[in-house]
């Protein structure tokens, strides 16, 4: 009877996502409800059977992060300039040099990212890209192995097939538990497959470095060459280093490798652009309120607790102390513990207002069995979305501290995501 009740919970998480992917009128109702369905789904899926879960688990997650195929994306248009940046790219030009409104590049413009009169479905289309070297190497990938007219699906069908990946990563390493955590959550099929955001490929970079032993730094060098962000697994990979003494050789055998690779892959970019490979991104940081701590309700949690003004400062404070508890305190043989902490509490503590900034978080708490980080993700889909970003964040922050006190007062390891029986 359980088996029913679960299918019919992933056909009903399914047929929302569907309507969220159309972006029909009351999109944020439809995207809470299947915020709704999801832990239910974990809840009823907690004692499959071995040989059950796993199908349900890569089933239902094929079957969610197929629901952002059903639509163009939905509510970012971020894909737009992906897919310019690959087209850029494949004329011979660097991405780095022109911007999609300079008129040098007329010659590229289409009636579907430029439909006349001055406008043009790709944002900022007067500043340079942002994106890292890999990610434009992604782009470029994506444009020329996608047939002429696709327009956003190549980019779809790569942030689904990117995110199956993620998850067969997670249940080979983690089991189904960790699996389904990231398979079934909401923000999957709509950042990573619907709103094609290349995070996901930083994230599956991320997961395949704590999948391994050899090789992790490099792999972390590459995630931070594709998205920024994954630069908040570092501190985790070196978890412990500081404990009884400096660890020298695991510090040298994860930053040097991950550093290398950050440069190998901006060079060929550094050596043919003549512009600043940086792009728009100091722009962009001042843009979404970081350098003024009253814009756009950012460091919104702090702000309740703090004057406006020392937001910025405490962030700085916090973020230190948390780096330096993991580097002294954490578990190396766990070391996505640590990147969680870091990475979930930079969330809280900035509340950006871009909910697939939250990806990474989904798929360390799926990697840590930590469920209550999953809030960090709604949180950001109701920033996004318009609705009360400060008190989504601080319910998530509180579901956090409060899930984290009850931990230590039982003393024990408590999991708290529903038990599935592991891959094998």
């Amino acid at each position: 009877m359980r088996r029913y009740i679960l299918g019919g919970t992933l056909l009903a998480l399914v047929a929302v996502l569907v309507r969220v992917a159309h972006g029909q009128p009351g999109l944020s109702w439809w995207y809470a409800c299947a915020w709704g369905l999801f832990p239910a789904a974990l809840w009823l899926a907690r004692a499959l059977p071995g040989r059950h879960a796993g199908v349900w688990v890569v089933a239902g997650g094929i079957a969610v992060s197929a629901t952002g195929l059903a639509a163009p994306p939905s509510t970012s248009t971020d894909s737009y300039r992906y897919a310019w940046d690959g087209r850029v790219q494949a004329a011979g030009f660097s991405p780095y040099d022109h911007a999609p409104a300079d008129p040098a590049l007329a010659a590229l413009r289409d009636p579907w990212l430029f439909p006349g009169n001055g406008a043009t479905l790709i944002n900022r289309p007067a500043v340079h890209t942002i994106y890292p070297p890999l990610a434009e190497v992604y782009f470029l990938l994506v444009h020329g192995a996608s047939p002429d007219g696709a327009r956003h699906k190549g980019l779809q069908v790569a942030g689904a097939l990117l995110s199956v990946a993620v998850l067969l990563a997670l249940r080979r390493r983690w089991g189904d538990r960790a699996a389904a955590c990231w398979a079934w959550c909401p923000a999957v099929p709509v950042e990573a497959v619907n709103n094609a955001h290349v995070d996901v490929l930083g994230v599956l970079l991320v997961v395949l470095a704590f999948s391994v032993a050899r090789g992790r730094g490099a792999l972390l060098g590459a995630a931070v060459a594709v998205k920024l962000l994954p630069v908040l697994a570092l501190p985790g990979a070196l978890a412990g280093v500081l404990r009884g003494g400096i660890d020298r050789r695991r510090i040298t055998a994860i930053l040097v490798p991950a550093a290398l690779v950050v440069v190998l892959a901006y060079l060929p970019y550094v050596l043919g652009s003549r512009a600043s490979v940086l792009g728009y991104l100091f722009g962009y940081l001042q843009e979404e309120g970081y350098e003024d701590p009253g814009a756009r309700g950012r460091y919104g949690v702090l702000r309740l607790l703090v004057p406006d003004a020392w937001a910025p400062v405490a962030v700085a404070l916090v973020m230190a102390a948390v780096v330096a508890y993991v580097l002294w305190r954490g578990d190396p043989e766990r070391p996505w513990e640590g990147a969680l902490l870091v990475a979930g509490s930079l969330m809280l503590l900035l509340t950006p207002g871009y909910s697939w900034y939250a990806l990474l978080v989904v798929a360390l708490a799926a990697m840590a069995a930590r469920p209550e980080w999953l809030g960090v993700a709604a949180a950001g889909a109701v920033a996004y979305l318009g609705g009360p970003a400060t008190a989504a964040y601080a319910l998530a922050a509180g579901l956090v501290v409060l899930t984290a006190c009850e931990r230590r007062r039982r003393r024990t390891p408590a999991e708290a995501v529903p038990s599935l029986p592991s891959a094998g």
